[in-house]
């Protein structure tokens, strides 16, 4: 459906390429972008329909923000409730992340764009589905922060669908992959220590660097884990499994968490994972990472039976779909030996 703008006036030069113009009487006349399905135009119609003939200035710049770009917008979600009750990490994250698109798309009217627009930004990271995805996630809060505080009504981002997962995602761990890395760092190592903490405990990266003697009484682990911990706070307890606490009293550990860098700190997750990486690299598992351990517990209780609600209680998941997510592949192992054990009854 087409849709007359007002004041738009429009011709050919002498080669046959149209032209547009904003001429609204009492302005001065305004050459417009060529291409009126662009947001680029979208953008210059605005500003000429609100006088300004110069576009917005720099966000470093101490001048005024135009209170009709997505720039704006963004400010007003990072000073909001909503913004500063995500972790620290999840700030950093969609602030890269969000930035990273103002920079190009920042002075563009927020009211004008389409789902078409939030597709386009999606598809700017189509060799990076991961990206893509958060782009769309980063985007649909945005503009339900704009919904709840009367900036919008409708979100253009709630009309976009994530690209599709390829493949089974991180690695999960075999047994075999397991004992390899003991082999090549036994007990009483730092890298041994982690690899425990992950494999007994099926938690984040982001929560093993903080485990300590703290968390422990009684046989019990128990902690809040780091993700969404200011907003939606999940309390994990999980029992100290025999291998998991001889491990730990073999180990040097640090006085407030378990695992300390070389100079005697608590690792941050970043941190952890690359020196983890490192680890793996030196028992020839180029393959595997941290994560992969989180996601091979959860297939190893899987195959031992587990139920879902079980695993749920270790791992912390919070709905069915992430947990089933991990363990898809486990349960289809399950199944087919059960089927095939039932069709051997036959013979």
């Amino acid at each position: 459906m087409r849709v007359k703008l007002k004041w738009v006036l429009r011709d050919k030069d002498r080669h046959g390429k149209r032209r547009y113009y904003f001429r609204k009487p009492g302005q001065k006349m305004i050459r417009l972008p060529d291409d009126p399905s662009t947001l680029e135009f979208l953008t210059a119609y605005n500003l000429a329909l609100s006088g300004e003939t110069k576009p917005p200035a720099p966000r470093n710049s101490v001048a005024y923000v135009d209170k009709t770009s997505l720039r704006w917008l963004a400010e007003r979600y990072y000073a909001s409730a909503d913004f500063r009750r995500l972790g620290k990490r999840t700030q950093h994250v969609r602030r890269l992340i969000l930035d990273s698109m103002l920079t190009k798309h920042g002075d563009k009217p927020y009211k004008l764009l389409e789902p078409k627009h939030i597709r386009a930004l999606r598809d700017e990271k189509i060799d990076a589905p991961e990206a893509g995805n958060a782009r769309v996630k980063a985007l649909r809060q945005i503009f339900k922060f704009a919904i709840e505080n009367d900036h919008h009504n409708r979100n253009p981002a709630d009309d976009v669908s994530y690209f599709s997962k390829e493949g089974e995602g991180f690695h999960a761990w075999t047994l075999d992959e397991v004992e390899t890395f003991e082999k090549r760092h036994p007990i009483g190592t730092k890298a041994r220590l982690a690899l425990a903490l992950l494999l007994y405990t099926g938690q984040r990266r982001s929560d093993v660097v903080l485990m300590g003697r703290q968390h422990v009484r009684d046989g019990w682990l128990t902690m809040t884990q780091a993700k969404n911990r200011r907003k939606k706070p999940v309390v994990i307890s999980i029992p100290i499994v025999p291998q998991l606490e001889k491990v730990i009293a073999a180990s040097p550990c640090g006085d407030i968490t378990f695992l300390i860098t070389a100079f005697g700190k608590g690792f941050t997750p970043e941190g952890f994972g690359n020196w983890f990486r490192d680890r793996c690299n030196e028992a020839g598992l180029k393959h595997c990472s941290a994560h992969g351990l989180r996601k091979a517990t959860a297939s190893r209780l899987a195959e031992l039976g587990c139920s879902t609600q079980e695993i749920m209680a270790i791992t912390g998941h919070t709905t069915l779909k992430e947990v089933e997510r991990y363990t898809a592949a486990a349960r289809r192992k399950i199944l087919a030996e059960s089927a095939m054990a039932k069709f051997s009854e036959e013979e």
